[in-house]
């Protein structure tokens, strides 16, 4: 794996934009980008055959957790396929690991001690020791991976916030001593909770371990959006420039802005899944910079200015795309009306084409990002977008 920073914000900013090279992956993959949520490996609604329907090479970046394999197949099984790539038959995308997970494999403080870190899983809770976990990272053979991290809610106190930075710092010791590359594929795990002493003290530490970049977890864990930019900052400001920066728990369009401005190149993140299961649709305009501002609608679909809810009678007749002039195969073969109809008949396959949509359409806003970068535009573009969202916040407030 290979990191080069492409593109640094200029006047004290801290976004920036670069490119991921991974010898599996005949195309460097831009960044700042999303790493698609899976299960076991797969996106929860779209096939393989239906992954080269998105837009390449970004589609190929696959976050999986090691803990979804707890079960089955077995580390020895999967590691006598040929690891991940044989097994899913996915021999150019790029796997990386990381144990949390949004929707199957939640980090649970409480159940956690010094052995390793407790997640709550479909199978009860499970405490995953340095050891075990390392088994499986040898037998999936992504192609990065995070190592354990204690992580904890933004309200436990100080002292709870100092031993999961310690045990977290103890473990990637642990699971740098069992890997076979010696760091040469790992993510290196940085915590803090809600205290900024910590998150320095945890980024600094790991900065000085043989790792090739960080990523960043406990957010998402009841931290508010007005503290998290100086967490986010008290971490970037201890790493190296030249290493990968992934994090979890930014999952809304306003959170990854707020991770892009502090300079995060990976998002791991779970959005995607439950719009799709919800019926909701991706909607907001992607050329914010062009526009005076981000225009929103009021309704009473259960819309909002970045999505729509396409299980309301109002789209029950309505004949158009869900986005005007989107390249995605559902927009481009399918209506409003149609998927509406799908999903009020509790049809598999409205969860497919949504999947498809909000996948294709996610994934554009990050390449919007990327242009406003490259194009020194991003605080504009960071501005703008808040923009809309404060004014559709106001003009509902208003109509209550």
């Amino acid at each position: 794996m290979r990191f080069v920073v492409t593109k640094a914000c200029g006047g004290g900013g801290r976004a920036r934009a670069g490119s991921l090279y991974v010898g599996c992956c005949p195309t460097p993959i831009e960044t700042p980008c999303l790493l698609l949520s899976t299960r076991k490996g797969l996106p929860t609604f779209v096939s393989p055959d239906l992954l080269a329907s998105l837009p390449s090479p970004e589609s190929r970046l696959l976050h999986v957790s090691p803990l979804h394999f707890l079960e089955c197949p077995s580390p020895r099984t999967i590691s006598n396929i040929g690891g991940l790539h044989r097994m899913l038959g996915l021999h150019e995308c790029i796997f990386v690991a990381a144990p949390r997970d949004s929707i199957e494999s939640l980090p649970e403080s409480e159940g956690t001690n010094k052995l390793g870190p407790s997640f709550e899983t479909p199978c009860g809770r499970r405490l995953v020791k340095p050891k075990e976990y390392m088994d499986m990272i040898s037998s999936l053979k992504p192609n990065l991976w995070a190592s354990l991290a204690d992580e904890v809610p933004a309200w436990v106190s100080e002292k709870r916030n100092k031993t999961s930075v310690d045990r977290t710092l103890r473990w990637l010791d642990d699971c740098l001593a069992l890997d076979l590359e010696s760091g040469a594929n790992t993510l290196g795990a940085i915590v803090g909770g809600s205290c900024v002493e910590e998150r320095k003290r945890c980024a600094t530490e790991v900065a000085m371990r043989n790792v090739s970049g960080f990523w960043i977890g406990g957010f998402g864990l009841g931290e508010g959006m007005e503290e998290r930019p100086a967490l986010l900052n008290a971490v970037t400001d201890g790493l190296p420039e030249k290493k990968l920066r992934q994090i979890s728990g930014l999952t809304l369009p306003e959170e990854v802005l707020q991770g892009v401005a502090a300079g995060i190149d990976l998002f791991e993140s779970t959005y995607i899944y439950h719009l799709t299961l919800g019926g909701f649709a991706l909607t907001f305009p992607l050329d914010i910079v062009e526009r005076d501002i981000l225009h929103s609608q009021l309704s009473d679909t259960g819309s909002d200015c970045t999505k729509i809810n396409l299980r309301a009678t109002v789209y029950r007749k309505d004949t158009t795309p869900i986005v005007e002039n989107c390249s995605c195969f559902t927009c481009q073969n399918h209506t409003r009306a149609y998927i509406n109809h799908l999903l009020n008949v509790h049809e598999m396959l409205a969860q497919i084409l949504l999947e498809i949509h909000n996948t294709h359409h996610y994934l554009a806003f990050f390449h919007s990002i990327r242009k406003a970068i490259k194009g020194g535009k991003f605080d504009l573009f960071h501005q703008r977008f808040m923009e809309g969202r404060r004014a559709y916040v106001t003009s509902a407030v208003g109509c209550s």
